[in-house]
């Protein structure tokens, strides 16, 4: 048996839990929060046989797209300056970061 951790952003969360259910994938969704953008993600835990973990990653490969966003400038006053950005910049967003775990061992009750 697998852990399947799949940190997502939000926009394609629900599009993704939804196609997971479809081929019934158990999940539990988690609200997070990205370091780079401070912005909302969704962390999906997902448990299943190891004989599916393809079939899991291809569904989260086909309902997580990547696309770039526009980022406006963050002022470091307040903050820290190691994050400054100057100037508005495209930086790439969306897509999947996937972690698979063993699991030892797994209870219900």
């Amino acid at each position: 048996m697998k852990l399947i951790l799949a940190v997502v952003q939000d926009k394609d969360s629900n599009r993704l839990t939804d196609a997971l259910g479809e081929k019934d994938f158990k999940t539990t969704k988690l609200s997070t929060t990205g370091g780079f953008l401070k912005e909302g993600n969704t962390t999906l835990i997902i448990g299943c046989e190891d004989e599916l973990v393809d079939d899991a990653l291809q569904v989260i490969k086909d309902n997580c797209s990547q696309r770039e966003q526009m980022i406006a400038p963050i002022s470091p006053m307040g903050g820290n300056a190691d994050s400054y950005i100057p100037r508005p910049i495209n930086v790439e967003v969306g897509g999947a970061t996937v972690f698979i775990l063993p699991v030892e061992s797994f209870f219900q009750f």
